[in-house]
């Protein structure tokens, strides 16, 4: 919620000026004109009586007046009074008090006159009175003996002072006694109670007057008031009461509401317009009344009415003719109603319509002075002439008076004087003075020349050309050295020779000119107009939730003319930043830390500047956990509910969307509190369910978005009497601990729930499907029974069941339990293998019999081990492994089996106690599998045209080798593969010699075992055949031509570049024309698939099958060793080593890494070595 105030450019500019506009044209000091009163003291004007008397009264004119006074009537001859002196150069009055003179031989009615060749001017009648604050007359006041309930009134009576003094009622202590609907102060000062308490009996109510102008205080005797009820009548208020007072007092009862003022049923008022109208009604009754204020046949004026002291006192400010009327105040209690009509009238002191303005013609002009006033009686008008009534004052011939206006025709030098106009009522008048002045003079512009004018962009531009002349002149305005006459829409011309823009926009800047003319001359003046960029505010506060210690800050982020200095203001609620260094006010935002709730409210960014100013305001609300509920009450009370009732505490901003219930039961858990139940919000009371036996405390907890409030205090406790339980234990079980037992175990009731005193539990329990009888015990204070000597798991019956001294809760239900378990007695016969692939079997089992497993039936352990490679007939340490098949199953499938190999098992059914005996080992072995890869490949003595290659035996042969395959392809200076050849291998060997290769050429080796199931995973290898000597020396020879060794400079310079933008593309992921070759040159049986879609993806460097580069490739020992293929073990079983799906059946499946065969194809997968590139041009 984001509140904007509007801006404002310039207003106090635009009411100067409108205020020209409106005022009389002014004559220049140094121009002859009558005199015009400029200060006088007010018409009513009470002075302190201590202090000198200073009667103001100032007045201009030329040439310069002179002043003489008249006092009640009659010439005042100051130079008579030693004690009055006038101030030079001026008529102000002052009479000397302090030095032995006394104010009330000075108390008149005087008035002021300033007098030149010209004319002259009156001031008002000003009314000299003195302040008095005189003491309160000596009276003997008596005690006030009130019964209890009744009216009473206590006079208060001040003195008459002038001005009245104001009225305040007080004790001896100085503090002001406190004030309700049922005891307040009236506006005559009285003290008004409209029923008396005991609390009311005190010695000392003592009424103040202050008297403001002489700055005292007065002081009422103590007024004693004594309240007395029927009850605690005693001697001491018999003595001061009769016996018929006695006799005839009754209880305190209840009384209809009675005025005390004003009395009766009708009343009137008279007011004058414009001033406060203040009604008043105030009713005695028991319970005190409430006082309601209507306008008969209307409405009570909005925005200007207001109810002070309690409602008692209706207000209605600056009152109008329109407020008129029958005022009706209703006071009303439970008993009954009474009111009161006042009707009011307003009256009006005369008032202006048109008030006579000064007039200033030339010789031979025309004009007229008009006055007119309202008011209520309609005011008189009457007419003088340099304070002279005008019937008797001189004649002039250009003059004639109508009524309310003097008409003046073809006016002379002579005509020159001063007017007033005087309109009176019964309740006041108006003193205007107006003058004539006649002068002939050229035109003067009074505005300073070159005076430079900034106004802000879209807002008015007021240019002023203040002039005087006479006759009046004319006034044109131009823009510009050269510019023509400004006329149109565009602009505003007024009678005071303002011109106005309306909405001034950039083009608006620059010189105008103003040109003032009449009959006598002309005269111009220049002025500048800027045009400035208004100020704005582009990034505004907003509206902020915060909770309570939290940080909060709001922008203001502005946008300014850069001509301008802008000034931020930051304001609280209309009001300066509290002085706490909380407040951080930065460049474009204001951030509190740690907001407190007095936090809470708005905040405005005020931002000013010399002619613009502009503010956003945005609230903040501070939230917080509410205060905890207060006044807790328990009622309707019953043996198993109670209502409870609280007050809420403050929300803190914060809705309250719940309430919480707690309870502490005293009598068995002290100290705890628990969860007895939650209401909406909304609702402030809950009906609460109560157990026996219970000594009940409740709290209350209120829940708002922001949290949960402190508990409130607790409640009044609440005892509720005992019975017999409601419910029984909970979760009963009947589980064995040894084969020979059964525990009987069970949740005890809370302490709440035992609903009286001596609470126990009857156990009680009897073999299932046999005849017996229930054997039952009585045990407290314990939630377990053993019950010894049972068969071994068989199933029981169990019931628990609570008492108390008042009895049995009802009859529980029955649970079934068993005994305890022994281990199992069989192990699972028929235990048969059945052999899938050389890494996957099956085994079958027939169940145990149900009887034997003595115990709950929770599985089979398959456990089984490696005994021997049938390849390499050696032993290696055994490891069991085991499976777990849940339930009554009888098969599983054992996965990760490896290939060739001699393997045991055995199986043994599983309960709670334990596993049973196992089943005889059997034995079974898996079928051949393919080898992985061999060991390693190196490739040795490189010749001219013969390599020797050295091979290791697979680690895992999985089976008989019954060979090698050898397969391999020249690769050419482009890198592109070159055909297939195939070699087979004996497995008993270990070496080969390869001849008749090629010289100088690479080569790439593809290398693998076999079994009688097939070819395992590949190696790959690449070497290079060694140069013939003789090319070498003729490449020497060459070498030592100029222009060869220039093509070789060219060539490396060539390739520098191009490994350059080779490995800047390479590390940043792009492709490159080599690479795309490289991507050829890849065996086509190995292309890596892409992970997501199985499409042939790119080079990958971290590929097995990737070829090794030529000196940097092959390791030392220019061997490459392949990754031993394990299979992993698929977890079938649960348990140690795995698990199977519930039916047993196999997860996934094995295979092992195999490359696939290179094809033939003139490809290659490596990127070219600078020693390739070198060997290119050999």
């Amino acid at each position: 919620m984001t509140k904007k105030m509007s801006m404002s450019t310039s207003k106090t500019s635009l009411v100067l000026f409108l205020c020209q506009i409106i005022s009389a044209l002014d004559v220049p000091l140094d121009l002859s004109q009558p005199p015009t009163i400029t200060q006088q003291s007010p018409k009513d004007y009470i002075v302190d009586p201590r202090e000198n008397i200073v009667i103001q009264c100032e007045a201009k004119g030329k040439p310069p007046p002179s002043f003489s006074w008249t006092r009640n009537g009659t010439h005042f001859d100051i130079d008579k009074d030693a004690q009055v002196t006038m101030k030079p150069n001026s008529g102000t009055l002052v009479i000397n008090i302090m030095n032995g003179g006394k104010a009330e031989a000075y108390e008149g009615v005087y008035q002021c006159t300033a007098r030149n060749e010209r004319g002259a001017a009156v001031s008002n009648n000003i009314v000299i009175r003195p302040s008095r604050s005189p003491l309160w007359t000596k009276e003997k006041l008596e005690p006030n003996h009130v019964r209890e309930g009744d009216s009473l009134v206590l006079h208060c009576r001040p003195p008459v002072g002038l001005p009245p003094p104001i009225i305040f009622w007080m004790d001896n202590a100085f503090q002001r006694l406190p004030q309700s609907e049922r005891v307040s102060q009236g506006l005559n000062g009285d003290l008004y109670f409209s029923n008396v308490q005991p609390e009311d009996t005190r010695e000392d109510y003592i009424c103040y007057a202050r008297f403001n102008h002489t700055q005292t205080i007065q002081q009422k005797q103590p007024i004693s008031v004594k309240v007395f009820s029927m009850d605690s009548l005693n001697d001491t208020i018999a003595a001061n009461l009769s016996d018929t007072d006695i006799y005839g007092a009754k209880p305190v009862t209840e009384r209809q509401p009675v005025l005390l003022t004003p009395t009766g049923s009708t009343s009137t008022k008279v007011e004058l317009r414009g001033n406060v109208l203040l009604l008043e009604c105030i009713a005695a009754g028991l319970p005190t009344p409430v006082i309601h204020w209507i306008k008969e046949g209307g409405e009570l004026p909005a925005n200007r009415t207001f109810f002070e002291n309690f409602k008692k006192t209706l207000k209605i400010i600056d009152v109008s003719e329109a407020d008129s009327g029958n005022y009706k105040c209703i006071a009303r209690n439970a008993l009954g109603s009474v009111h009161h009509v006042i009707s009011v009238t307003v009256k009006a002191a005369p008032y202006w319509i048109t008030a006579p303005r000064n007039l200033v013609l030339s010789p031979g002009e025309d004009g007229t002075l008009i006055c007119r006033a309202n008011g209520s009686p309609k005011p008189s008008i009457s007419w003088l002439a340099n304070g002279v009534p005008i019937a008797i004052a001189p004649e002039d011939p250009s003059r004639k008076v109508d009524g309310d206006t003097i008409i003046f025709s073809h006016v002379q030098e002579r005509s020159s004087a001063v007017y007033q106009c005087n309109a009176s009522n019964e309740y006041g008048y108006l003193l205007a003075n107006a003058f004539v002045n006649v002068l002939a003079e050229p035109p003067r512009i009074l505005t300073p020349a070159n005076k430079l004018y900034q106004v802000i962009a879209d807002s008015p531009a007021l240019l002023d050309c203040a002039y005087f002349g006479s006759p009046k002149p004319e006034i044109e305005w131009f823009k510009g050295v050269k510019g023509s006459i400004l006329r149109g829409n565009e602009y505003v011309f007024h009678d005071n020779g303002t011109l106005e823009i309306p909405v001034a926009q950039k083009s608006n800047a620059g010189t105008y000119t103003c040109v003032a003319r009449n009959e006598l001359g002309k005269i111009q003046n220049e002025v500048q107009l800027e045009i400035k960029d208004p100020t704005m505010i582009i990034k505004q506060p907003e509206y902020k939730v915060i909770q309570r210690y939290g940080q909060v800050s709001f922008e203001c982020i502005i946008k300014h003319d850069s001509t301008l200095l802008p000034t931020v203001t930051w304001l609280k609620d209309n009001d300066e930043l509290p002085d706490d260094e909380r407040f951080l006010v930065g460049k474009d935002n204001l951030t509190i830390m740690n907001v407190t709730d007095k936090d809470d409210g708005t905040y405005t960014c005020i931002v000013n500047t010399t002619l613009d100013s502009v503010s956003a305001s945005a609230v903040l609300t501070v939230v917080a956990r509410p205060n905890p509920p207060f006044d807790l009450e328990l009622t309707g009370q019953l043996e198993r509910s109670i209502d409870l009732s609280w007050i809420p505490g403050d929300e803190n901003n914060s809705p309250i969307t719940s309430f919480v219930v707690e309870f502490e039961d005293a009598l068995h858990e002290p100290g705890v509190w628990r969860y007895q139940t939650e209401v909406p919000g909304t609702q402030t009371m809950a009906q609460l369910k109560l157990s026996p036996y219970v000594n009940y405390s409740f709290r209350v907890i209120a829940v708002n978005r922001i949290g949960r409030s402190q508990p409130s205090e607790p409640s009044e406790q609440y005892l509720t009497k005992s019975a017999s339980p409601d419910e029984n234990p909970a979760n009963v079980q009947g589980i064995g601990s040894e084969p020979d037992n059964l525990v009987i175990t069970w949740e005890p009731l809370k302490g709440f729930q035992s609903n009286g005193p001596g609470l126990q539990y009857k156990v009680s329990w009897r073999q299932k499907d046999v005849d017996d009888e229930w054997t039952s015990v009585i045990v407290a204070n314990v939630s377990k029974y053993i019950v010894s000597g049972t068969p071994t798991f068989v199933p029981y019956e169990v019931k628990v069941q609570a008492l108390n001294d008042l009895g049995y809760a009802p009859e529980p239900s029955e649970v079934i339990g068993h005994s305890g378990e022994d281990l199992p007695m069989v192990a699972p016969g028929n235990v048969q293998v059945h052999v899938i692939n050389s890494t996957l079997a099956k085994v079958h089992w027939d169940p145990v019999p149900l009887k034997s497993v003595r115990g709950h039936l929770q599985g089979y352990k398959v456990y089984y081990w490696k005994v021997q490679s049938l390849s390499r007939r050696s032993r290696r340490h055994i490891e069991k492994k085991i499976l777990t098949f849940r339930g009554n199953k009888t098969f599983g499938m054992l996965p990760g089996l490896e290939p060739y190999s001699s393997y045991k098992l055995n199986v043994r059914v599983v309960n709670g106690k334990g596993e049973g005996p196992a089943s005889p080992d059997k034995v079974f072995k898996t079928p051949e599998g393919v080898p992985s890869s061999p060991s390693f490949l190196k490739i040795t003595n490189p010749t001219l045209d013969s390599l020797t290659l050295e091979w290791g035996s697979p680690t895992h042969p999985n089976g008989v080798l019954t060979s090698y395959t050898l397969k391999f392809q020249p690769i050419n200076n482009t890198h592109e593969l070159g055909p297939l050849v195939e070699i087979r291998i004996p497995a008993n060997e270990s070496s080969l010699i390869l001849k008749n290769l090629n010289y100088s050429t690479r080569y790439k080796f593809y290398f693998n075992a076999q079994t009688s199931v097939g070819s395992g995973s590949q190696i790959t290898e690449e070497a290079v055949t060694i140069m013939d000597e003789a090319m070498a020396s003729r490449q020497v020879d060459i070498a030592t031509q100029g222009w060869f060794i220039g093509l070789m400079c060219a060539v490396a310079l060539l390739i520098l570049i191009l490994l350059i933008v080779c490995f800047i593309r390479r590390n940043k992921g792009g492709k490159y024309p080599v690479k795309e070759k490289e991507d050829a040159h890849a065996d086509p049986e190995i292309q890596p698939m892409k992970e997501d879609d199985g499409t042939f993806g790119e080079y990958s460097d971290a590929e097995d099958h990737k070829p090794l580069k030529k000196g940097s490739r092959t390791p030392s020992d220019r061997t490459v060793k392949k990754e031993d293929s394990d299979d992993s073990l698929v977890d079938y079983g649960e348990g140690v080593n795995g698990q199977f799906n519930e039916d047993g059946s196999f997860i996934g499946q094995y295979s092992g890494k195999k490359e696939k065969e290179p094809a033939e194809g003139n490809e290659s997968s490596e990127a070219p070595s600078p020693v390739n590139a070198m060997n290119s041009f050999v």
